[in-house]
């Protein structure tokens, strides 16, 4: 399974608990990174992600971005999907929120050090974050209309992340940054293992919650069908709608729950 790369921390709880009601599954493959990488790197290039040899060929693949899954409905690799949990943005500060960060108006702050996901394979951010930048009159401000990673966008201002903004939290515990977007279920994580961080809420809409649900889907040239469609059956169950739960993600309908066609490309 190629899944969007906030999941990592639920994955463990999940996949026991998918095995343990699916005896039959002896073993899983799971690789969570962002999304992006993974369509164009591996999926679609049949390749590698930057230098690293991870050349399966998976059997689900799921996305913050539905876009992602139209691109392998056009090529003839998937033809069903369903909405199985919803993130929303938040804002990542150090431990007390000693720059006393209000909300995402303060990003326009000029007292500020900020890590952000990079805009070229982070869907948190090309995506959602800069929308709501956009929203908030700060895009230009904030990122200096650079699309990079590792780099500064704003010299010594703004910070894009290499791979995956759980780079953030590090950046912040070492003083290189104030304040980070991220999901709020990488908030939850961090402060389950006691780093000294705090999270920010966001408001609606500029959480972006109404527009994030995480799109999943079987691949039609999948080795193991069979398989791939207990995990997608089981994803719908009430179980597994908790374990994300657990972990600050927001549950999907019953209606989001069924599988249905992925729209045209």
């Amino acid at each position: 399974m190629y899944l969007a790369g906030n999941q990592f921390m639920v994955m463990e709880e999940l996949l026991q608990d998918f095995m343990k009601k699916n005896p039959d599954v002896k073993s899983v493959f799971c690789e969570t990174i962002p999304p992006g990488q993974i369509l164009k790197g591996q999926l679609l290039k049949q390749g590698d992600v930057e230098g690293q040899k991870i050349n399966q060929k998976p059997d689900v693949y799921a996305s913050v971005n539905l876009g992602h899954l139209k691109q392998l409905k056009g090529k003839g690799r998937m033809d069903q999907h369903m909405i199985y949990i919803h993130n929303k943005l938040e804002l990542m500060v150090a431990k007390g929120n000693p720059k006393n960060i209000k909300g995402p108006e303060d990003l326009g702050r000029d007292d500020l050090v900020q890590s952000h996901p990079n805009p070229l394979t982070e869907g948190i951010f090309k995506f959602y974050g800069s929308e709501m930048l956009k929203d908030l009159g700060l895009h230009e401000k904030v990122t200096g209309g650079a699309q990079c990673k590792s780099c500064w966008a704003v010299p010594n201002k703004t910070w894009f992340t290499s791979r995956h903004h759980r780079e953030t939290p590090d950046r912040i515990e070492k003083g290189e940054a104030d304040v980070g977007i991220v999901w709020t279920t990488e908030v939850v994580e961090a402060k389950k293992h006691d780093r000294a961080i705090d999270g920010v809420a966001i408001p609606a809409p500029y959480n972006k919650a109404e527009k994030v649900g995480y799109a999943i889907g079987k691949l039609l040239d999948g080795k193991n069908q069979a398989n791939a469609d207990k995990f997608l059956a089981y994803l719908a169950t009430e179980d597994a709608q908790n374990i994300y739960a657990k972990y600050g993600f927001v549950k999907a309908s019953k209606d989001e729950l069924a599988l249905r066609a992925i729209p045209a490309p």
